[in-house]
């Protein structure tokens, strides 16, 4: 499951994780650290739903 940012549109991909970010692939949501924030606009976490 993609989990996109409500703000931007900004997509997370836990198959392809975010090597700018240094979040491997297979990366599950879940296990992502609390203090991640969007990279494209800034906002936390809790801005993503579920895809």
């Amino acid at each position: 499951m993609k989990y996109v940012c409500s703000v931007c549109g900004y997509t997370y991909d836990p198959e392809v994780g975010d090597a700018s970010l240094d979040i491997a692939p297979g990366t599950a949501w879940e296990d992502i650290s609390d203090s991640f924030i969007c990279p494209v606009c800034g906002v936390d976490a809790s801005q993503f739903d579920p895809e």
